[in-house]
């Protein structure tokens, strides 16, 4: 006669985790992203651009240019990704063919990735990173790019601890209504073939 133990499940097994996934956005997903879009803006410039441009990055125009390319893709190439909490999104990825002028085929860029701040801690941004990894694998990329504020150490440790590390390139990058109005970037790359 066989003797069996009781299934005892791990620790905090019966804790109640809300549902978190990634998937490919769709146009209605377009107000939830541009109003983390602008959160996430608000906090990564406020240390870089005048308080007057900085109240310029609203969810509105975000969410009309994030619903114009999820109706109208540039190309096939690219992808907006949203996780999710539920059915709520809290963050997003965009992954698409290089911008940069140096780019040779088989370059991807990671052109955005971020997660609203109530939301960090839980595991998103490392689920949108791989997703878009694996999404720009897909569409036929062997590198991927992504451009960060120069500044940013938690961004750069973040995306290097994933396999995207400085490359030594950089740019200044115009991110305000004024020609004046640069940021400093950094490019980190990676071989994800």
């Amino acid at each position: 006669m066989s003797h069996t133990h009781p299934h005892h499940p791990e620790p905090g097994a019966d804790r109640i985790v809300a549902d978190a996934s990634v998937r490919v956005a769709r146009p209605s997903d377009a107000p939830a992203v541009g109003f983390v879009q602008a959160v996430l803006w608000r906090d990564a410039y406020a240390r870089v651009l005048p308080p007057q441009v900085v109240e310029t990055f609203q969810p509105a125009p975000f969410t009309n240019a994030w619903r114009a390319s999820l109706e109208q893709p540039p190309s096939a190439a690219y992808r907006l990704l949203v996780a999710c909490a539920g059915e709520q999104v809290v963050g997003f990825a965009a992954v698409g063919p290089s911008s940069d002028q140096d780019a040779r085929d088989g370059d991807g860029e990671l052109l955005v990735l971020g997660v609203h701040p109530e939301g960090r801690h839980a595991g998103h941004g490392s689920r949108l990173l791989n997703a878009a990894v694996d999404t720009a694998r897909g569409a036929g990329f062997t590198t991927l790019h992504a451009w960060l504020l120069a500044d940013d150490e938690v961004t750069r440790a973040f995306l290097g601890a994933g396999g995207l590390l400085a490359d030594g390139a950089y740019r200044d990058r115009v991110v305000g209504p004024a020609d004046e109005d640069t940021a400093r970037e950094v490019r980190v790359s990676g071989a994800i073939a």
